[in-house]
């Protein structure tokens, strides 16, 4: 057997030891947006650390569990922080707790994030709705032997962020008078921050938001079948677009800022996503 699915495997074991609650929907919660964990009724917590092999959150407000629950009856599992390539993990342990999730009976993915604007037009505390991605500097989660009970070895990315899930975020925003940009996300690696080159390049690629998760996590769940939407926070103008230096607490209060609006416009996406999975 393949040693990335057997890992994958027994991971999904030990969780099944602990849990036998099935999700229909994962949510992956980035940087300064843990705090939606807390409005589900939770039925099982599980901490990373409690699971043998799988990869810990070492960065900053990422608490590093799922927490399993019910949103207004929906049963979904939430990741409480994501782990990170400048962790110094692999792409395949990056990519491991998405995975995960589709194990467990997921049948969508939302993605949400922290990201600078490359936008000249976004601010911070805008909210993007990601209709596609660039992974241009980042290697690909599916290099290596492929993983025949996961997906085909060439999956089509034509649409990587599902149309569906999009148009009912969208309406789900418009509902609630929340604005809501739309575009192109980048990934690179940091864990530096990019410079004012690096980001001149990105927008000249198309990107209107730069971080450094999420895209990854996105080609392995459409390997495996599952729908995936994305949501960044704009957390501030990047490298060259703003007169001071970026920080980690500047992106954290940004967040919390944006957080009541995050919330709103997350709690009805999922209900609405639920009737399309």
């Amino acid at each position: 057997m393949n040693s990335t699915y057997a890992k994958l495997l027994s991971c999904r074991d030990q969780i099944r030891a602990k849990t036998d609650f099935v999700p229909q929907i994962a949510i992956t919660l980035g940087s300064g947006l843990g705090a939606f964990a807390e409005m589900i009724e939770p039925e099982a917590v599980v901490d990373y650390r409690d699971i043998e092999g799988f990869p810990v959150s070492t960065a900053p407000s990422h608490a590093g569990r799922f927490v399993f629950g019910r949103l207004d009856g929906i049963p979904i599992v939430v990741m409480q922080g994501r782990v990170h390539y400048y962790e110094g993990y692999s792409p395949s342990d990056v990519v491991l707790p998405a995975r995960v999730c589709g194990l467990l009976g997921a049948k969508a993915l939302v993605l949400t994030n922290a990201a600078g604007g490359v936008n000249p037009e976004f601010s911070a505390g805008d909210l993007m709705l990601i209709t596609d991605h660039l992974m241009p500097l980042f290697p690909n989660p599916l290099i290596g032997e492929n993983i025949d009970e996961l997906g085909v070895r060439f999956p089509d990315m034509s649409e990587v962020y599902d149309r569906e899930l999009r148009d009912a975020l969208r309406a789900e925003a418009q509902k609630l008078d929340i604005p809501l940009r739309e575009g192109v996300y980048i990934q690179f690696t940091g864990p530096s921050y990019e410079t004012p080159a690096e980001v001149r390049m990105a927008g000249l690629l198309g990107a209107d938001a730069v971080g450094m998760s999420t895209a990854c996590e996105a080609v392995a769940a459409r390997h495996m079948g599952l729908r995936v939407a994305g949501i960044s926070c704009i957390s501030n103008k990047a490298a060259g677009l703003s007169a001071v230096p970026l920080t980690q607490e500047e992106v954290e209060q940004t967040a919390a800022i944006a957080a009541p609006r995050f919330r709103s416009l997350l709690w009805n996406g999922v209900k609405a996503i639920s009737k399309l999975t």
